[in-house]
């Protein structure tokens, strides 16, 4: 794992983006004190509409595989009435 200073960091950051992209983790320091790390960036499994959400902000990839026994063996929610298909239908009339 590297350690970089801050002003550091600031001259050199095409060089420390390509030591992430390598694979490393690069601790970031303020004043020799550890303020932030940068971490390789994993998207083994994400297409192009993916990793543009990712970029905007507007998503987060999965740091694990989905265990899908699991996930079908999670009990089932329930909603009284038709609480559900009412809230449904209120979000698609916020949405026009």
């Amino acid at each position: 794992m590297r350690s970089v200073n801050v002003a550091k960091l600031k001259n050199q950051l095409s060089k420390y983006l390509s030591f992430a992209k390598a694979g490393e983790e690069i601790v970031v320091r303020d004043r020799n004190l550890p303020v932030a790390k940068i971490v390789p960036f994993s998207a083994e499994s994400a297409d192009d509409q993916e990793l543009l959400l990712v970029a905007q902000g507007k998503m987060r990839l999965p740091k694990r595989r989905l265990d899908l026994k699991k996930f079908w063996k999670m009990p089932m929610p329930r909603v009284p009435g038709n609480k559900a298909i009412e809230a449904l239908l209120a979000d698609r009339e916020e949405g026009w």
